[in-house]
């Protein structure tokens, strides 16, 4: 074969190689690319303004929490422990001021904030709420002085009786209460924590 004819044989091979890309697929190449970005740029969003769920989750972890364990703390007897019969009662119907009522305080005036007449019994935050009767927000115990930084919190008490039933079932009714813990936060956040308080000791 005469030289130059090999010659254009190769010349035009390499063209062939080197014809770079056709419209179409540098139509197809944009449209990848674009949609990978506009992925990333929509994932890098929805971080950003989820970026504070976690902190509003953990503060509202933290302040169930603590309520639950206020409650827990507290005595679960017949009677009120000022009752004057509160050291000899064998029921509910040996006091003056029994704590069988789970809608609220007994008696009445008690408060959770209140230093004169405070709750003294688990029975008594049935029904409460936070912000509510004199907090603002979300308070300490003996104080309705709301919290810094909690003013987007809420929090809610419903207690009923347990017992009679699994894993309770060995106890009378009234001697176990189911204690539900409910805040509300930023970002729709939602915790609920749930005790229980069993009455080992019914007289003061």
């Amino acid at each position: 074969m005469p030289e130059f004819k090999r010659k254009n044989k190769i010349v035009s091979s390499i063209r062939k190689f080197n014809r770079g890309f056709s419209l179409v697929e540098l139509v197809v190449f944009i449209v990848i690319v674009t949609t990978a970005i506009a992925g990333v740029v929509g994932a890098l969003a929805w971080m950003s303004g989820h970026s504070a769920d976690p902190l509003a989750r953990k503060q509202a972890i933290a302040i169930a929490e603590s309520l639950m364990q206020e409650i827990q703390q507290m005595p679960f007897t017949f009677c009120d422990p000022d009752d004057p019969n509160a050291s000899v009662a064998v029921g509910y119907g040996n006091c003056a001021t029994p704590q069988n009522n789970l809608n609220g305080p007994s008696p009445a005036g008690e408060s959770r904030y209140g230093a004169t007449n405070p709750f003294d019994n688990v029975a008594d935050y049935g029904g409460f709420i936070m912000p509510g009767g004199g907090c603002a927000s979300i308070c300490r115990i003996g104080s309705n002085v709301s919290i810094p930084g909690l003013t987007a919190y809420a929090a809610s008490v419903a207690i009923v009786q347990a017992g009679g039933a699994a894993p309770f079932a060995g106890l009378p009714a009234d001697a176990v209460l189911r204690v539900d813990v409910t805040v509300t936060g930023p970002s729709n956040t939602r915790v609920m924590l749930t005790g229980f308080k069993v009455r080992y000791a019914p007289r003061v």
